[in-house]
This record gives C-alpha cells, sequence and structure tokens, in this order.
C-alpha cells in the first residue's frame, strides 16, 4: 500500500468514532491490551503525563509538550482528532510521524487489527505508542481521546495524570450527572501516580478525593494553588502573571489568546509543580530520572513558541484579517460560554457568526444561548449556518430550521467555505467573522477549498 490507500483503509475499513459516531463507541478497552501485548508492550517503553478533561486537554497537552521541548527534552505528543492531516496526532518533537512510517505499521500489523476487530481510535493509539517507543522519547504528552477509564490511551502509566475540568459532553457514553462523568475521567488515575485537577467543582471534588486516596495518589487541585492575573489580552496574545511562583511578578506571554486559556494555563502550572516535585522526591526517583533541571527556566518560552513547537492550531486560531477571520473549536456548552467571554474582550463593528455541529451534540441549548447572548454584545450580528464536511454532521437544513423556530434566523449554507464568503461579501474590515462549532468544521475551514 501506498500512503493515500493506507489512509482510504484506515478511514474506511475501522470504525471512527469522530466521523460516524457510537457506531464506533467501544465501552470495552480489552482490544487496546491485547493490541499493546501484540506490539510487545510499547506502553511501558517511555515515560509518560497522561491528560484528560471535558475542555482544554489538548491546550494544557500541546503547552506541557512544548515546555518540555523548550527544556531540551525529545517529547512525544499524542492528540485528537486531528484537524487537516492524520498525523497531526502523532509527533516528536513537534514533527508528524512520517508517512512511510504509519504505511509500514499498517501492513505489518493489518491481520492482527482485523482479528482484533480493532477501532479507528485503538489503531491509532497502538501506531503513536509504538513509535514513541521505537523513537526511544524522554517523555510522551498523551492526550485522552473520550472520558478516561475505558479510553484506548488508558493502558499507559504515567508519571503525572492531569484532569483539566468536567463538563457535559458525550452523556450518551459518560454519564448524565457531573459526579458521573467525573468518575469516569477519573478513571486515569493510577496507584501512586500524581494527579492534578485543573478545576475544583463541589460536585466533583468528593469523586476525586476518594479515588485519589483510594490508589494512595497524591493530588492537587491547580486552582486552589495558583491565581492567574491579565496583564493584557489581544485576538491574538494574553499576557499574564501567576502566582504563587518563585518569580511571581514574570509576565508570560501565551499566543493562545481565547479568554479560556486562563483556566488551562493554571492547570499548567499545577501540572509543572506537580512535575518537580516528582523530580524532587527521592521516593519516586529511579536510576532513570527524567532530567528536569531546565523545566523552570523553559516555562516562559515554552508557553510563547507552543504554537511554533506543536503545531497547535484551530483555537482562537487567525485565519484572515481585514475583516479579521478566526476559528474557534468550541463545540459544546461550556466551551461556547468561554468563547462568549473572549468576544467581550474584542472591539468590531459586527459579528459574523459562522456555526456548524455534529449530530450528538445538543445544538439547540447553543442556538438558545447564543439568541440570548449575541443581542448583549456591544455590535451588531449575523448568523451562518452550515454543516462539516463528515457523516456525523447535523444537516445545516435541520439546522437552519430549529434555529428559526427560536427566532435566530440566519443565511444557510452548503459548506463552510461558501458561509465564510457569504460573510465576506456583506463584511467591512473591521468586522469579525467566527468561524465555530465541530473541530470538523474548523477543519474545513482551514483545509483549503
Amino acid at each position: 500500500m501506498n500512503y493515500s490507500e493506507t489512509l482510504s483503509y484506515l478511514f474506511n475499513s475501522l470504525p471512527m468514532y469522530h466521523r460516524v459516531g457510537a457506531a464506533a463507541y467501544k465501552a470495552d478497552i480489552q482490544p487496546t491490551l491485547d493490541l499493546m501485548e501484540h506490539l510487545g508492550h510499547p506502553e511501558q517503553k517511555f515515560r509518560s503525563i497522561h491528560v484528560a478533561g471535558t475542555n482544554g486537554k489538548g491546550s494544557v497537552s500541546h503547552l506541557l509538550a512544548s515546555i518540555l521541548q523548550e527544556s531540551g527534552l525529545r517529547v512525544g505528543l499524542y492528540t485528537s482528532p486531528h484537524l487537516v492531516d492524520f498525523r497531526e496526532r502523532i509527533r516528536i518533537n513537534g514533527d508528524m510521524i512520517p508517512e512511510e512510517r504509519v504505511t509500514a505499521f499498517v501492513e505489518q500489523h493489518r491481520d492482527t487489527f482485523n482479528r482484533l476487530h480493532l477501532s479507528f481510535f485503538e489503531m491509532t493509539v497502538g501506531l503513536a505508542f509504538d513509535y514513541f517507543a521505537t523513537e526511544q522519547v524522554d517523555i510522551a504528552v498523551i492526550e485522552v481521546g473520550m472520558g478516561g477509564r475505558l479510553d484506548s490511551t488508558n493502558v499507559i502509566t504515567p508519571l503525572l495524570s492531569v484532569i483539566t475540568n468536567i463538563g457535559f459532553d458525550h452523556t450518551q457514553f459518560l454519564g448524565t450527572t457531573l459526579p458521573a462523568i467525573a468518575r469516569e475521567k477519573a478513571g486515569i488515575i493510577k496507584e501512586g501516580v500524581p494527579v492534578v485537577i485543573g478545576e475544583t467543582h463541589p460536585e466533583t471534588e468528593p469523586v476525586f478525593r476518594q479515588i485519589a486516596a483510594e490508589r494512595h495518589a497524591p493530588i492537587l487541585f491547580a486552582d486552589q494553588e495558583f491565581s492567574l492575573s491579565v496583564v493584557n489580552e489581544t485576538s491574538d496574545q494574553l499576557t499574564f502573571r501567576i502566582a504563587p511562583t518563585a518569580r511571581a511578578n514574570d509576565q508570560y506571554a501565551c499566543p493562545l489568546a481565547g479568554s479560556y486559556q486562563q483556566k488551562n494555563l493554571v492547570t499548567l502550572f499545577g501540572a509543572l509543580r506537580a512535575l518537580e516535585s516528582i523530580n524532587a522526591n527521592p521516593s519516586t526517583r529511579t536510576n532513570n530520572d527524567l532530567p528536569l533541571q531546565h523545566l523552570q527556566s523553559s516555562i516562559s518560552s515554552g508557553i510563547a513558541h507552543v504554537v511554533e513547537n506543536t503545531h497547535f492550531q484551530g483555537r482562537w486560531q487567525t485565519i484572515g484579517h481585514n475583516p479579521l477571520v478566526i476559528c474557534e473549536t468550541a463545540h459544546n456548552a461550556d466551551g461556547v460560554r468561554a468563547m462568549m467571554q473572549k468576544l467581550r474582550t474584542l472591539h468590531f463593528r459586527h459579528l459574523h457568526l459562522i456555526y456548524g455541529c455534529v449530530n450528538d451534540k445538543n445544538f439547540r441549548e447553543i442556538l438558545d444561548y447564543f439568541g440570548k447572548q449575541l443581542s448583549t454584545l456591544n455590535a451588531q450580528f449575523s448568523t451562518y449556518y452550515t454543516q462539516p464536511s463528515v457523516p456525523r454532521a447535523l444537516p445545516v437544513d435541520q439546522l437552519a430550521q430549529a434555529a428559526n423556530e427560536i427566532q435566530m434566523p440566519g443565511k444557510a449554507c452548503p459548506d463552510v467555505h461558501s458561509a465564510i464568503a457569504a460573510a465576506r461579501a456583506t463584511a467591512q474590515s473591521d468586522d469579525l467573522i467566527l468561524v465555530t462549532g465541530s473541530i470538523f468544521l474548523v477543519a474545513d475551514a482551514l483545509a483549503k477549498d
């Protein structure tokens, strides 16, 4: 097979949750364990940090990887989903896995994939872990795909577990209450492995404390230890201070400028403190200690260069000017609320909101929220409805009809590029065009026509 044929096999022969939805979801980690055994247990051959959460896990993963990379380490990064190129999921020091490595892995193990009836995600986890082990990374930052307890990535025993926050997403799989969802996310907590929780919530804190205690895992709530103060915020940069730190007056510049990144940055500093504690604690040290002596001096540069180092994209990303065009993957209610907070910090004449989603999201709740909040902005607004180019897409006519029912009419467009073109046709230079909703809608916007 060549690379194109390999991708065709992966996307069409193996169930892919992010494209087809529930039909590809497995509440069973055993196939991944079987795959790890077949591969010679690569998950045991590299150090790792495991990152879960409803929102923010991608941002925290990229920030951690960037800082570790700046400190001189060889850093693997596994994230999902990809936006444009499948290989975005698997990187070492920012470089995507080579096409030939993907093809060779699939050719070598395809019979096993078929025998084990693996999903797309299970296979991709196997590819990533095998690649990181073979390439002997110093450490890998592993982002959970969904939930935690039964996620395919949960075969690792990391140095550190991180759970950014808990919100309502994928409730059909993870539970319909915050404590139930927290319990699924807490499934990544391992015996004796420190865990950092990004946000304290009265309904979820007892769950995390109980499970951490049962597993003798030291626990730190980042927002109980650190506070962030904004120095300046623009459309493409957040300048901030964080306390308490050894150098509390230091300012940090972060190119991930969404207001919600403030919470992610607090989580990040909690994770960095935990890593330093792990390194300093003789009881957790071995002859193969991770060299973290340059970690503290690499924080500022790692945050500032996260986009260059890890090629992070899709989160409050500027893709055009005059008018300003921004993409934001706010795909659930919490993400949309955080996005609206960011909008309130910007100045623009007219907002052109382009929205599309997949069919298992609570789009009616999000439309209702938009209807209540957009009218409170100090600007005019127009709405454009569209759909991402995946089988899971909510058809645009269904979305537009639901919007009309709550007096949120807008222009229906068959795809995101036609929606952007429609917005540009009426926009002035001081307007803002915001593309949001499904991750896959943003992926379409970033891809070429």
